[in-house]
């Protein structure tokens, strides 16, 4: 196990009436604020009006800035920076998924940055300062709601790009299970394919003496297991959601990976996926995950093995190493599948080559390989996007 510091000051506040608690903390953001939000889906569904009236009672200055996308683009948080700096906007709340607190945190990165904070996200750059965030979660997906990470997409959407930095972590999180049950079936499947996905970011390192954190990572993993497919087909099932939006943010706070390399080898290449195709973030990771795994497991076959194994309890009697690996490789397709997520290219509708262009994207101003369960070069994507055709 390495030596680690583990630090997430994120306040999580879990339940039916979780709600009630947003004017206990609002402090944390000042009395001039910014409500940061999607498309129409708060408005439609009662949040906005339930957040707004807990705001005017607490005489809270607001200005809205709403219209983030699936896929967050940088051209609408300079547009919050502006409104941010001309306002002297003292915190930020952002109500939706994690979309909505990314785009959020750019703004409130971009704030106080002293050079220009698209550079930064081209850069991958750690950030040192920014505006408080708060949050009100409607998507168990992408855990950006304790995160210390913020991922937009920059060079006029042409690149999707992330900054860093504790600054980042919201100062409180509110996160109702029952707002998770307007979602669509297909929005709940990308959702959970992205929770597990952070879970294999971390799960898959050549770390030794990490059997707690295994451990830990490979219980949540089951957990999406049991109730991801099961959710799915029952949306209004507001105790399933409570077990899914709490793995969610477990998965991604930091705390499952202490201790050990992770790799993001998956989420690089993926990013390329969104930014051209604007699939869901879930299905394209749904797609290049298993990818992955087919290219780079001889890596180190032991990890395979105890995945399969221990998480997809394929049969410790046979004593073939590859055939214990393909079939927990085929099982986690397999419950992909039972979501209606794709697990290769044409079944998200993508018939063009366009490999050359991501894997170009993919390494513009970046070293020549990236990940640390294997290193991927150029050649080694390839042969990844040939795995997922």
């Amino acid at each position: 196990m390495k030596d680690f510091t583990f630090y997430n000051p994120a306040r999580i506040i879990f339940g039916k009436n979780s709600l009630d608690m947003l004017g206990d903390n609002m402090h944390h953001l000042g009395k001039r604020v910014l409500l940061h939000y999607g498309m129409a889906s708060i408005k439609k569904h009662g949040i906005y009006e339930d957040v707004m009236n807990r705001l005017n009672a607490l005489n809270i200055e607001v200005y809205e800035l709403g219209g983030v996308k699936a896929n967050p683009e940088f051209d609408l948080v300079a547009q919050g920076i502006k409104m941010c700096k001309e306002h002297a906007i003292e915190g930020i709340l952002a109500v939706g998924g994690g979309s909505v607190i990314d785009s959020a945190k750019g703004i409130a990165a971009g704030v106080l940055y002293a050079g220009n904070i698209e550079e930064a996200y081209v850069d991958n750059l750690n950030i040192d300062d920014a505006l408080p965030i708060g949050c009100v979660l409607t998507i168990p997906a992408a855990g950006s709601e304790s995160s210390a990470s913020s991922v937009v997409s920059v060079n006029n959407a042409t690149l999707k790009r992330s900054i860093k930095g504790t600054c980042l972590i919201p100062r409180f999180a509110i996160i109702n299970p029952a707002y998770f049950v307007s979602l669509r079936s297909d929005q709940a499947a990308a959702g959970i394919s992205d929770i597990f996905a952070h879970l294999l970011e971390r799960y898959f390192t050549n770390t030794e003496h990490v059997d707690y954190t295994d451990r830990l990572l490979e219980a949540t993993m089951r957990t999406i297991i049991h109730y991801g497919p099961y959710v799915v087909n029952h949306l209004d099932d507001i105790d399933a959601w409570s077990e899914i939006g709490f793995a969610g943010t477990l998965a991604h706070n930091g705390l499952l990976g202490s201790g050990r390399e992770e790799d993001w080898a998956s989420h690089r290449i993926e990013h390329e996926l969104t930014a051209l195709y604007h699939i869901p973030h879930g299905a394209g990771l749904a797609i290049v995950f298993p990818a992955w795994m087919k290219h780079v497991y001889p890596e180190n076959k032991d990890r395979f093995v105890q995945f399969a194994q221990r998480v997809f309890d394929v049969d410790y009697a046979t004593h073939e190493v590859d055939k214990i690996i393909e079939e927990g490789i085929s099982r986690y397709e397999r419950f992909l599948k039972s979501m209606f997520l794709p697990t290769r290219l044409h079944e998200a509708g993508i018939l063009n080559d366009d490999s050359d262009i991501m894997i170009e994207r993919m390494y513009y101003k970046r070293s020549e390989s990236f990940g640390n369960f294997k290193k991927l070069y150029a050649e080694d994507v390839y042969k990844i996007f040939k795995y997922a055709k």
